[in-house]
């Protein structure tokens, strides 16, 4: 299955792939004079309007990346299976499938493992450049899907070695909870904006509801959690230095 955006970049229309069924539909995005509640992602626009980002790469190639970083990264520490599961809190045995790229790691086991090396999620994932190129164009930004959630992270600014901030564009489905452990390294900062929808951050034990338009900014030291209402969706960015 394929996505396209209609000419006037107001609507999504699906492409069935030969041996699918079903018929091709339009629908507005939100905002539109059809959607009832601007600035709320519906629960029944989310994967119309989000799914085209699931073309590149594909989720197969993502998990032989994540594997080859995470054997790589392990062997330039000189950590056993056992030590990084305890370093980690992933046990051995999930943690020898994802570097045979058996499984694919959702957003919490990665979470985990970034605080266990001390990097961020997007330098687990790339090997990060010494030089950067100025421009990243949309159709070149990778985008990773949570296997357990309606989770996608599309990273919009790559990681470099010239560069100390990454942005990230994310987007969590109707009734997603994701936590973390413990951030890659303390002290973290973070900005984040709520582009459309609703969502609550839980930082340092104190959650923020945040509106289409809110700012959020936080010095990451603890736990954290990304959640969604039960009806509506999530799109933001994250800005992190």
């Amino acid at each position: 299955m394929r996505w396209i955006r209609a000419a006037s970049g107001r609507t999504m229309s699906r492409i069935v792939s030969p041996g699918m069924t079903g018929n091709t539909r339009d629908k507005s995005l939100p905002g539109s004079n059809q959607d009832s509640q601007p600035g709320r992602l519906r629960c029944d626009l989310f994967r119309d309007n989000f799914s085209y980002m699931e073309t590149i790469p594909t989720q197969s190639a993502f998990d032989n990346r994540i594997a080859q970083r995470l054997r790589a990264l392990r062997g330039e520490r000189g950590w056993s299976l056992d030590a990084l599961a305890e370093r980690s809190n992933v046990s051995r045995a999930t943690l020898s499938r994802l570097e045979n790229a058996e499984v694919s790691p959702t957003a919490s086991v990665l979470g985990r493992l970034c605080a266990a090396y001390g990097i961020t999620v997007s330098r687990l994932m790339y090997l990060v450049e010494d030089d950067f190129a100025p421009r990243v164009a949309r159709d070149a930004q990778a985008v990773w899907v949570d296997p357990q959630h309606d989770f996608h992270r599309r990273l919009v600014s790559p990681p470099s070695r010239a560069l100390g901030g990454e942005v990230v564009e994310c987007t969590l489905g109707p009734g997603t909870r994701i936590a973390y452990d413990a951030p890659p390294r303390s002290g973290l900062e973070h900005h984040l904006l709520l582009a459309e929808g609703e969502l609550t951050v839980g930082v340092d034990g104190r959650d923020h509801r945040l509106q289409p338009g809110d700012c959020l900014r936080y010095q990451l030291r603890g736990p954290s959690v990304f959640s969604t209402p039960a009806t509506v969706a999530a799109r933001y960015l994250l800005f992190i230095l």
